[in-house]
């Protein structure tokens, strides 16, 4: 049964309807096609209508839609001849970073993804997507490795953030997320990252300073959560919703503000209505950023990278 979120309650209940319909079409023998097509056409013009006009609250609500497609989902869609790789090389494998070598469109590519999880189980296993120093310290190696081997660096980003826990705090975590936007910014090879769900704090940048950063049309990407930031400014994360209007955290404000590259489009209703359809979508974008950047000189992607980010700073400046 499909999840929906409070304001896609209207959409609900006609849905719910239609199958009711149809079920009953089916062990009755009624005849009832123009009445499930005429509810299926309102359901249908209800989604595009809500969807139309969604606040930056309710996009937050869709990026973390449970049955949105998760880096696992893109990673076994896009890539082929997968093989995982783990370790930091110096404390542990910290499974909230998933990562590998594989295949995108034939080409060898170097993989790291956020990985939420799908289920209580594969949640605590992955942490809930929340890194450890560990984590970056392996995608850093990893990258370092991209630049060695020449592979081009596709990264798939979905986190509230870094976890901010005390051991790792005390494992240097702000240093581990420091040296892994500096992975990023220094490597030798295209690096292509794509913020599909959300994006939060210096726990997504550490994935996201890339060449090209796209973005899905409902993800969002802040410096801190909407619950976070209300917490601290009133007192009440039930302000939220006011916080995630002034944080400009949506795919078209951030691309309005010059600091995403692209906006890939989603399915009607968010990418968890069609799963397939939007991880085409991604396929074909990534492939669009990925191809241009394949024939400059590391010389030449280091300095465009380390401008783009610069420029962010001296543009909002004046």
């Amino acid at each position: 049964m499909r999840y929906f979120l409070d304001f896609e309650k209207p959409i609900a209940e006609l849905e719910s309807k239609i199958d009711e319909l149809r079920k009953m079409s089916e062990s009755e023998d009624l005849n009832i096609a123009e009445e499930v097509a005429r509810l299926t056409e309102k359901a249908d013009r209800q989604l595009r209508a809500t969807y139309a006009k969604l606040s930056a609250w309710q996009k937050t609500q869709v990026a973390r839609h449970p049955e949105r497609p998760k880096a696992n989902d893109y990673i076994r869609a896009l890539i082929s001849d997968w093989t995982p790789l783990a370790g930091d090389r110096a404390f542990a494998e910290d499974a909230a970073i998933l990562s590998g070598l594989g295949r995108f469109k034939g080409r060898s590519v170097m993989v790291l993804g956020t990985e939420k999880g799908v289920d209580t189980e594969s949640r605590v296993a992955h942490n809930f997507g929340m890194a450890k120093p560990e984590g970056y310290r392996k995608a850093r190696r990893l990258m370092e490795m991209a630049g060695r081997f020449k592979l081009p660096v596709i990264t798939f980003v979905d986190t509230s953030g870094a976890f901010p826990g005390v051991e790792a705090e005390a494992r240097g975590q702000a240093e581990a997320i420091a040296r892994s936007i500096e992975a990023c910014l220094d490597a030798p090879v295209p690096v292509v990252a794509v913020i599909v769900g959300e994006g939060g704090s210096g726990g997504a940048i550490a994935l996201a300073s890339g060449d090209a950063v796209l973005m899905m049309e409902h993800a969002v990407y802040s410096v801190i959560s909407p619950e976070g930031c209300a917490a601290i400014l009133w007192k009440d994360a039930t302000q939220a919703p006011v916080a995630a209007e002034a944080l400009k955290l949506t795919a078209d404000d951030l691309k309005r503000l010059k600091l995403i590259d692209m906006v890939v489009p989603e399915p009607l209703g968010g990418a968890h209505r069609d799963p397939q359809a939007a991880m085409a979508a991604v396929s074909e974008a990534v492939e669009a950023a990925l191809t241009p950047l394949l024939g400059l000189e590391p010389a030449v992607l280091r300095a465009r990278r380390w401008e783009k980010f610069l420029a962010m700073g001296r543009d909002a400046a004046g």
